[in-house]
């Protein structure tokens, strides 16, 4: 399904004005997005149905970029005044970007967030909008929001 085709999908199975307004954010963004090329990590539940949803507690933004090895100073000025953006975001808690070794050209950003309200309003401000453009024409994204999970001797949420 195309992405704009998802978009109306999305739009016609939420009801609640939440998701109305991420919705329309999200129909938006696309047309912004298309400086950088947006890619879902999970084909079957993307970032806008997430953006749409409400779940509780904290969550951690996973993103992978991939980039032109000519493009990598421009991404890691465009990632950098993203971050110092959502740095200074109502629930933001940290974040981390990560290269890939070996001479890779593949870059994953780990940040984390109070909630989901707090992520969607960042995430729909209009300061972030703007802010697309400053990706090079060579870089995709793909990012997705995950919940922390218990598995016991493992890990805890």
């Amino acid at each position: 399904m195309s992405l704009h085709r998802h978009a109306r999908a999305v739009t016609y199975c939420r009801h609640d004005a939440a998701s109305r307004r991420a919705t329309s954010f999200l129909n938006y963004l696309l047309k912004e997005m298309e400086m950088v090329k947006f890619v879902e990590l999970d084909p079957a539940v993307g970032i806008r149905d997430q953006l749409a949803s409400s779940v509780e507690g904290p969550l951690t933004l996973a993103n992978v970029f991939h980039v032109a090895e000519a493009d990598v100073d421009a991404l890691l000025a465009a990632w950098e005044d993203d971050a110092n953006y959502f740095k200074s975001q109502p629930g933001f808690i940290s974040t981390q970007l990560h290269r890939g070794i070996a001479g890779s050209t593949t870059f994953l950003n780990c940040a984390i967030w109070e909630n989901i309200e707090a992520f969607r309003a960042a995430f729909n401000n209009p300061v972030f909008h703007s802010k697309l453009g400053n990706y090079p024409e060579s870089a995709a994204t793909s990012p997705h929001l995950f919940q922390r999970l218990t598995v016991k001797n493992l890990c805890v949420a």
